[in-house]
């Protein structure tokens, strides 16, 4: 028998180690299987989310990339932006947020893969869908479809981004993370308004894919008729029912809805994780290998990227990793769970197909065994009704709407609606840097006709004029009226389509109106105030984000579209519509850069004290402050205000609008079928208050932060705040095993652990300072609202206090022994605790 000494081992050992953890390094071969993505001949069951790099800041991706990692993810997706890449023809920047090859390199170091869906259409809630502008203006197009113009523009884009890739040998099959690319996006439902070029397009799409060969699968969802070797793959709530166009693929599900976009003016819509839970374990007891998260981690709309329109700023999605970057619990502790339990049923998922059985009306037992080993799934699909199931001449307890998990078909390690890690809160908290030094600018109405102007008989799309250059576009026309005219009550009526308008006659704020998001045209009508001899009559159009998605949506208009009617007039009615109007593209504060550090420096803004000032619409509003100490995410307050644009140091935070929610909320239960308008939040406050300040923008002393305010507003009650987690509760209960508490024997098969533990993590920066509660027994309540029940261990706060105080993040089993004995014999125990950071 050979020998080896044991320094060798040790040698070797290290090794071993350091190749598994850099397992990317090596050029890896990539295929598929009816069961899922092979990596070199081995079956992978995979579990991913989306980042996307444009809304989160470079410093902010690592420790991005790291929670993904450590909440149980192989696989980082993201989008890749167009509009973002090459704003003006042939002019491309991958830098700053826009740096894809620095991201991608940054998940290879965490030794993730990554799944690149260059689209380049992303819909995505991200302005005209990811095209840049410029594409609408190309002679000829038609987009999306069999057109010669856009094909051509959209193969140069792809092979640019391919080439750079390969240049940087960031696809598996050079050594990198890439192991998944996707042509288009959600196309199925384009299909039938573009008929038969529709289908011709698709397939020069996958052929130009497939011609430029990266050595990757390519990938097409939600469009079943996807030509090979194009894999179709499932995007929605639920995707169990969903199965691959050809049996010679895997069933992929690329967006998993973590939750749901936000619109200025609608409610927060979030997605228990229950039911999140659920529909994974779901997806993957019917036979599927791959999962991503859409969206891991939804991130900040900066700039004027938000499309849709009307998307707010914040691109939160009630993911597991909120959108300043904190872990939003229970849902990242409950799916890190749920991963575990699924790795652990790895080889039998993947080498076996379900045998099905019906436990009864509404449970079943789907059932995996091969190559030695058995993993079950155990469903009830009862939206109220717990029930006790057989199985295996076992009794399991199944509550209403969930999924439990058996990797060795004995043992419960996991249920989906169980949900037995931490629960945070966080709280918007006043930092102690105030704003110094308010000055103001007003954009003087008077000199409209001093700046660049043109002229047309007639009303014009805004698009076509501002080319996105800006949101605001003036119409502005004159009206001879007579005394004799002003008998009346003078009304005006202007027809819009998008997506906010203001009225000034005669250098007043006469109103405003806006479109919303599931009816963008909308009508002004109002009384306006005229004088006999001339009167202007100026009247915003403001854009809040192009169209994201539609057929033909490149044709859809945005601005003053008319009929322009004076109304109440003694004469009668008088039509402007036709009349000359004149254009002027964007605010003078915008001309004048004024939120560039070194032009507001040089601009006369007025100094005095707010509370003094009226609040004027349409006023610049500049200020200074100083970094806060601490690592804490940081954002404005910004509930006093109305509705414009923010920048830090010459950055665009994004748009603001504190339009009040509106919508159905009220309480609601994870069980039953999920879709977005079951879960709302928020309504009677502003749909987004708070609008993230990256700290990365900072520095250390006087950082020039720059309003524009279209409404009016009161500036001097402005706040910078900090995202901190104030309170963590957890709650779990003795001898319920999870997937934390399985280790592999000696023989290398599954061996369960009885010994439950509970967690509790504190945000970066921050320790626990305080316990509470603590019970070990039978406690009551939820979190903020815990009491002792009938059974209770003296000394649970004791013994808490000396295991956690001063520490980030705590793991404190749950035993008997801990607590010195056990307060009630022959009842099932839980040890509960709620604790407070700082």
């Amino acid at each position: 028998m050979a020998t080896i000494s044991v320094s060798k081992l040790i040698i070797l050992q290290i090794l071993s180690c350091f190749l598994l953890g850099s397992h990317l390094i090596d050029s890896a071969r990539i295929t598929y299987d009816n069961k899922g993505i092979l990596i070199n001949g081995e079956r992978k069951m995979l579990l991913s989310g989306s980042i996307h790099y444009p809304r989160s800041t470079p410093d902010m991706w690592e420790d991005l990339v790291k929670k993904a990692k450590d909440g149980g993810l192989d696989v980082i997706d993201t989008y890749v932006f167009w509009n973002g890449h090459e704003p003006l023809p042939g002019k491309f920047y991958f830098e700053d947020r826009y740096d894809l090859v620095r991201f991608i390199k940054t998940v290879h170091k965490q030794g993730l893969y990554v799944n690149l869906r260059i689209g380049p259409y992303i819909c995505g809630e991200w302005n005209f869908g990811g095209f840049p502008v410029w594409l609408k203006y190309v002679p000829g197009i038609s987009f999306r479809t069999d057109n010669e113009p856009f094909k051509r523009a959209m193969q140069g884009f792809t092979t640019k981004i391919v080439d750079m890739m390969k240049s940087e040998k960031l696809f598996a099959s050079q050594g990198g993370p890439i192991i998944l690319s996707q042509i288009e996006n959600e196309y199925g439902s384009e299909v039938k308004e573009f008929g038969e070029a529709g289908k011709a397009y698709i397939n020069w799409a996958a052929q130009m894919a497939n011609g430029l060969k990266t050595g990757v699968p390519w990938l097409m969802c939600k469009e079943d008729d996807a030509p090979d070797p194009m894999i179709n793959t499932c995007n929605g709530f639920y995707c169990d029912y969903f199965h691959p166009n050809k049996p010679s693929k895997p069933k992929m599900w690329t967006e998993a809805w973590s939750g749901w976009f936000t619109q200025f003016g609608g409610p927060i819509y979030a997605r228990p994780v229950e039911d999140l839970a659920f529909a994974v374990a779901r997806f993957i007891q019917s036979g599927g290998s791959y999962v991503n998260y859409y969206m891991f981690h939804g991130g900040t709309n900066f700039e004027r990227t938000a499309g849709g329109p009307f998307i707010t700023t914040s691109y939160d999605y009630d993911a597991p990793i909120d959108e300043y970057g904190l872990i939003r619990e229970p849902k990242y502790g409950h799916l890190k769970e749920l991963h575990k339990a699924i790795k652990l049923s790895e080889r039998a998922l993947l080498s076996s197909e379900p045998k099905i059985t019906s436990l009864g009306s509404y449970h079943q037992a789907h059932v995996f065994s091969g190559k030695g080993t058995c993993a079950a799934f155990l469903s009830n699909y009862h939206f109220t009704k717990s029930a006790k199931v057989k199985f295996n001449n076992e009794e399991y307890d199944l509550p209403a709407w969930s999924i439990s998990i058996l990797p060795d078909c004995k043992h419960v390690v996991f249920n989906t609606a169980r949900v037995g890690v931490q629960t945070s809160h966080t709280q918007m908290i006043p930092t102690k840097s105030p704003l110094f030094s308010w000055e103001t600018y007003d954009e003087d109405l008077s000199s409209l006709e001093d700046r660049p102007t043109m002229t047309f008989d007639g009303l014009l799309e805004q698009i076509n004029v501002t080319r996105d250059s800006s949101d605001y576009l003036w119409y502005i026309t004159n009206v001879q009226l007579s005394s004799s005219d002003l008998h009346g009550a003078p009304t005006l009526m202007v027809e819009s389509a998008g997506h906010a308008l203001h009225v000034f006659v005669n250098g007043k704020l006469s109103g405003s109106a806006y479109g919303t998001y599931d009816d963008r045209r909308f009508t002004f009508k109002g009384p306006v105030s005229l004088r006999a001899g001339m009167n202007r009559i100026a009247l915003l159009s403001v854009a809040v984000g192009l169209p994201n998605v539609g057929p033909h949506y490149e044709e859809w208009k945005t601005g003053v579209i008319g009929p322009v009617v004076l109304n109440g007039l003694s004469s009668g009615k008088k039509d402007l519509t036709w009349q000359k109007w004149t254009y002027q593209v964007g605010l003078k504060g915008e001309m004048m850069n004024l939120a560039s550090p070194n032009e507001a420096s040089s601009t006369e803004w007025m100094r005095g004290s707010l509370a003094k000032q009226s609040a004027q619409p349409l006023t610049w509003y500049k200020a200074s402050f100083d970094a806060p100490r601490g690592a804490e995410p940081l954002a404005l307050d910004m509930q006093s205000m109305g509705k414009g644009e923010i920048w830090i140091n010459g950055r665009s935070i994004g748009r603001y609008w504190t339009k009040e929610a509106k919508g159905d909320c009220k309480p609601c239960t994870y069980a039953g079928t999920y879709r977005q308008v079951k879960c709302q939040s928020g309504c009677g406050s502003p749909t987004q208050r708070w609008y993230h300040v990256p700290r990365g923008w900072l520095n250390p002393k006087q950082n020039l932060l720059v309003i524009m305010e279209e409404l009016g507003g009161d500036a001097s009650k402005i706040s910078l705040v900090k995202r901190s987690v104030s309170r963590v509760c957890a709650d779990a209960f003795e001898h319920h095993p999870t997937a934390e508490n399985w280790r592999l024997d000696s023989n290398g098969d599954q061996e369960i652990i009885h010994q439950a533990k509970v967690h509790l993590r504190c945000g970066a920066g921050q320790t626990i300072s305080s316990i509470e509660f603590a019970s070990f027994g039978t406690p009551l309540g939820t979190c903020g609202s815990f009491v002792k029940g009938a059974c209770h261990a003296e000394n649970s706060h004791d013994v808490l206090k000396k295991l956690c105080i001063g520490k980030e993040r705590c793991k404190v089993s749950i035993s008997n022994s801990i607590f010195g004995g056990d307060p009630c014999r022959d009842v099932l125990k839980r040890l509960t605790v709620e604790a407070i950071c700082s």
